[in-house]
């Protein structure tokens, strides 16, 4: 796998593979959480096989261009908690698309759609 460059968790890209301290991937960033007000990386969100989980700060190892290594192995995978909290909600812009006169009303005024990403 690519080594990557380092780089801060508010550079982290959606996407990014996660890997186990012995280079196992086991998912993907599905966002990065954080507690704006203090400025402080609180953790992140994974899309895994078995849906999302969260990953504290504590447990993240290294944080580059190419993905995120963690400090556990592999069976630490199983033991990671479902996030909890909020709802993340994302814009959905292709909601309006198509040929109906829902879809064209929505585009024709620009309502803006969201969905719950994080469920």
């Amino acid at each position: 796998m690519e080594e990557g460059h380092p780089i801060s968790y508010e550079a982290l890209e959606v996407g990014t593979p996660m890997l186990t301290s012995s280079g196992t991937r086991f998912g993907t960033v599905e966002h990065v959480l954080q507690i704006p007000e203090l400025d402080l990386f609180d953790g992140i969100a994974v899309k895994t096989h078995d849906g999302l989980r969260f990953v504290d700060r504590d447990q993240v190892a290294e944080i580059t261009t190419a993905y995120v290594r963690c400090d556990f192995g592999d069976e630490g995978v199983a033991t990671l908690p479902a996030p909890h909290g909020n709802a993340v909600l994302r814009p959905d812009p292709g909601h309006d698309e198509g040929r109906t006169f829902h879809a064209w009303y929505g585009r024709l005024f620009g309502r803006e759609h969201w969905k719950v990403v994080d469920e």
